[in-house]
């Protein structure tokens, strides 16, 4: 069997075989080119999913949940509540991250979003906010407020992807 069957399915072996029929593409080349394509497809799986909840938007940031360090994340939305973008706000120690609303704002602002929703992870596996968190939160709703951005949620993610904390379904945003 070719390399590219044994690796792909019948759609992206189909990739490697239209890519080895042009002259000097050997199949490295052309499995390197459709992985480079898949990349690309998983990098962008985000792009206009629809957020209806909390729960909606955590697998688009598992990645984020194992990393040793705290990550502050935006998520920025359209009116229709579809993803514009993630980004990292900020990268911070192994329980704290420094993060101004000045800083979360910035991208929402260039991309003209409707809304946005607020995350972090804890490495230390468990989702409770501190009162750091808490105090955060309520500055960042009330920058929201003042520029008409909606902060819809601030999320608090572990390393146990079944485990998270929703500012806004506890009834505190």
């Amino acid at each position: 069997k070719k390399v590219s069957t044994i690796l792909y399915d019948s759609a992206e072996n189909e990739i490697v075989e239209n890519l080895m029929k042009i002259k000097g593409m050997g199949s490295s080349k052309s499995l390197a080119i459709a992985a480079a394509i898949e990349l690309g497809r998983r990098r962008n799986c985000h792009k206009n999913a629809v957020i209806k909840c909390p729960r909606d938007v955590v697998p688009f940031l598992k990645n984020y949940s194992m990393r040793t360090k705290e990550h502050f994340i935006c998520v920025t939305l359209n009116g229709g509540h579809e993803i514009i973008q993630i980004r990292v706000v900020s990268v911070g120690t192994l329980n704290k991250t420094i993060v101004h609303p000045r800083e979360i704002f910035s991208d929402a602002l260039k991309e003209n979003a409707a809304s946005i929703i607020v995350c972090h992870n804890h490495p230390s596996g468990t989702a409770s906010p501190s009162a750091e968190d808490r105090a955060l939160t309520r500055r960042a709703a009330s920058a929201a407020e003042l520029i008409d951005i909606r902060l819809l949620d601030h999320v608090i993610i572990t390393s146990d992807s079944e485990q998270f904390y929703s500012f806004a379904d506890h009834g505190e945003l």
